[in-house]
């Protein structure tokens, strides 16, 4: 029951746009400089091919401002990939004045791989590990952004980074499984489980959640802060 179940909360987790929505390719033949197919080439956002750990290559697109002091890593929603995130990486970048970082999921886009909790752990540490080694990115000005499913690799790297500044969890899952069914505990064959990582967390943690009933309208949209004993908060 337990591995069934299991299964039953990856499946839900992991929704990859098929097709992928653009491809990559090499700019010029030789030149190891990439490009994204079906999006507008700009001069200030790299695209990146990244090796994690469990031997997958995720794609990811960095975006320069040159007045930004912050760097947003932002791990994306279940149902999208990096050619539907694009505009918006490069419309936060200039709106909120920050560097941006976005990737592809193992399985998502023209990343290897497939879709699990593991993979994604290793995809997003390989993004950070990217930030500090290619771009001098220091963690105290790095800001954790997590979307839906994406909440799971942000929780988990930040329970390993005490001193970022910041972190995002923009409709967060409790758990894989609490998705689901309403239940009170954790149970081990459970993905993503976020409910418990949360206290681990040191930064201070803005959480956005939006929900919508449709029969007579009603919205609730709520937002919480926690509070953190951190320098940065």
């Amino acid at each position: 029951m337990g591995a069934v179940t299991s299964s039953m909360a990856a499946k839900f987790a992991f929704f990859p746009p098929n097709p992928p929505s653009y491809k990559v390719e090499e700019v010029e033949e030789g030149s190891g400089k990439l490009a994204m197919t079906e999006v507008v080439a700009r001069g200030n956002v790299d695209v990146l091919k990244l090796s994690t750990k469990r031997g997958n290559q995720v794609v990811a697109l960095y975006v320069k401002n040159s007045s930004a002091t912050l760097t947003l890593l932002y791990s994306h929603g279940n149902a999208a990939d990096l050619g539907q995130m694009y505009d918006l990486f490069v419309e936060l970048s200039v709106h909120l004045r920050v560097n941006l970082m976005g990737y592809d999921y193992s399985g998502y886009g023209q990343s290897t791989g497939k879709p699990s909790e593991q993979n994604t752990y290793a995809d997003i540490e390989a993004v950070y590990r990217c930030l500090v080694e290619r771009y001098g990115a220091k963690e105290e000005d790095v800001i954790l952004y997590g979307q839906s499913v994406g909440s799971g690799p942000t929780l988990d790297l930040a329970t390993r980074l005490p001193n970022l500044r910041a972190i995002v969890l923009h409709s967060p899952i409790l758990s894989g499984v609490r998705v689901m069914y309403p239940v009170k505990r954790t149970f081990w064959f459970d993905i993503y489980k976020n409910i418990d990582k949360i206290p681990l967390v040191n930064c201070p943690v803005l959480v956005i959640h939006m929900t919508l009933l449709i029969g007579p309208m009603e919205s609730n949209f709520g937002i919480f802060v926690k509070r953190s004993t951190s320098p940065y908060g």
